[in-house]
């Protein structure tokens, strides 16, 4: 046969009425009939037929009403096509093994952008942990002034939650992250510029940067909960929650190194300019929504939306709803808890490090790494387990009440032997541990928005996190307050005592289910 390819009408017929008929089809020398039975019910649109030729195939469609109808033949010269895939194309199945087929599904590909962009994230916030050191020396900033610009990010971060969760949940979390990269980016890049016009000029820009990584978590809630079947949401969220972690053992690392060959101003330089290549990425290969990416395959989009509650655009959010459900303030309130200590850590590590443990900068921004490095790995670890207990079938709730309770009890204790240890490695390790067990955290209250409201999850941990935020603010100025009229014990009493009442409201009021329609 002869490479051809195109759409030949063969005839004209009236479809049976009786149960079956056979029909005859020929043509020149090349095949000599098909017989097919066909059904009152049901009339098939498309038949395939193997030519006798090793080269070529062809693939009748018919279309008919009562009474008449035509049959079109496609057809199309190629190679031996296996019968099993001939009819999968014939059914509009080719695309049956995608998922096993295809060796990364896409969801993971967002999954692992949102994870980088928590990474620079976190790089573009601890820097200034590290470099507020040499910046205080070279402006003679006081304790009190140190904790007024650490806060001051807070400032901005706490006025977006909300904004950034009703911004995901109703416009989608693409053009919200996006932006929210962008406008951090730029914030950090401008920190050496605004220090040197002066202290309000400084905590402006980064009350300004704030705004920018406020919007991120919500953005980034809402598109998980989007392309993430609940199977895989503990151990997506705490892939993703480890980019902040590792961005703060990179931040952390790096600062030093840079501070020590090219100033403080470099590391705000360079760790700023990466949101440039992070944006690139992003809008060529992020979607909002699995319905809208038109490279994802069908198996996949299948086993998403199968796996997953309706995410239909928010159009009115029921506030009175939303404000009415005990679950939703065990969140608020956990979340305050819990970050609490997380900001303090997070902000006033390496100034512990380095007065109480007489550690130099180098050393206090290579063991802090090592808190971080190991919530990176604690927190994939719990997720793990987190979807290891759903998948056997313990309840939502229970394992979330698990996770929680280790994130909030692990680091109480452990901070609680600080006050007893005089040796710098044996505080460095409790540090460690107390970080190590916080990271259960991201299977526990971090998860919960999506499984008691998904279509609400950006706007729930806007409302949560604007709490922890505020934690932040408050627990990150009181710090500097404590420090320069109390001590360091002080400041973790004041810690444990809210991770022991964020473990009380946890267990009596959270819960793992669908509470919001």
């Amino acid at each position: 046969m002869t490479m051809m390819s195109g759409r030949a009408l063969v005839f004209s017929f009236s479809p049976p009425s009786t149960s079956s008929s056979s029909i005859a089809l020929s043509r020149r020398n090349h095949f000599n009939h098909l017989n097919h039975a066909t059904s009152t019910s049901s009339f098939p649109s498309l038949f395939p037929l193997h030519l006798l030729s090793r080269r070529s195939c062809l693939v009748f469609r018919f279309s008919g009403e009562r009474g008449g109808g035509k049959v079109w033949a496609d057809v199309k010269s190629e190679k031996h096509v296996p019968e099993d895939v001939v009819l999968k194309k014939a059914r509009g199945l080719d695309d049956v093994e995608a998922t096993s087929s295809t060796w990364f599904p896409k969801r993971w590909v967002i999954v692992i952008l949102c994870f980088s962009a928590f990474l620079l994230c976190n790089m573009d916030r601890v820097n200034m942990s590290i470099a507020i050191l040499p910046m205080s020396a070279e402006y003679n900033w006081n304790p009190s002034t140190v904790g007024l610009i650490q806060s001051s990010f807070f400032w901005g971060y706490l006025l977006t939650q909300i904004a950034g969760g009703i911004w995901a949940d109703t416009v989608g979390g693409k053009q919200v992250l996006g932006f929210g990269v962008v406008w951090w980016s730029i914030a950090t890049i401008l920190t050496p510029i605004a220090a040197k016009l002066g202290l309000p000029f400084l905590l402006v820009v980064r009350a300004f940067m704030g705004i920018g990584e406020g919007v991120a978590m919500p953005a980034m809630n809402n598109i998980l909960s989007k392309w993430v079947p609940v199977a895989e949401r503990s151990r997506s969220l705490a892939l993703v929650y480890s980019g902040m972690y590792l961005g703060s053992v990179t931040g952390l690392a790096f600062s030093p190194f840079l501070i020590h060959q090219f100033g403080w101003p470099s590391v705000f330089y360079s760790f700023g300019s990466l949101g440039t290549v992070w944006l690139y990425v992003w809008l060529s290969k992020a979607h909002s929504s699995p319905l809208e990416d038109p490279e994802l395959r069908p198996e996949e989009k299948k086993l998403i939306t199968a796996n997953n509650f309706s995410k239909e655009p928010v159009k009115t959010i029921p506030w009175r709803l939303i404000l009415s459900k005990a679950p939703v303030w065990a969140l608020i309130v956990s979340h305050f808890c819990h970050n609490w200590g997380t900001f303090i850590l997070l902000t006033w590590m390496p100034t512990y490090y380095n007065q109480v443990l007489k550690f130099n900068l180098t050393e206090s921004g290579l063991f802090c790494v090592l808190p971080w490095f190991v919530m990176a790995l604690s927190a994939n670890f719990g997720g793990w387990i987190a979807d290891t207990l759903v998948s056997k079938g313990m309840s939502v709730t229970r394992v979330r009440k698990i996770m929680q309770t280790v994130g909030f009890l692990g680091p109480a204790f452990f901070l609680t032997q600080l006050s007893h240890i005089n040796s710098p490695v044996m505080a460095v390790l409790c540090m460690t541990c107390s970080q190590g067990t916080d990271a259960f955290s991201q299977s526990g209250l971090y998860s919960n928005h999506q499984d008691i409201g998904p279509r609400y999850s950006g706007i729930l941990l806007g409302l949560s996190n604007t709490a922890g935020v505020l934690a932040g603010v408050l627990g990150t100025a009181a710090t500097g307050y404590i420090l320069q009229h109390g001590s360091w014990d002080d400041v973790f009493k004041v810690s444990v005592g809210l991770y022991l009442v964020g473990t009380v409201v946890w267990n009596l009021f959270s819960t793992g289910e669908k509470i919001l329609e």
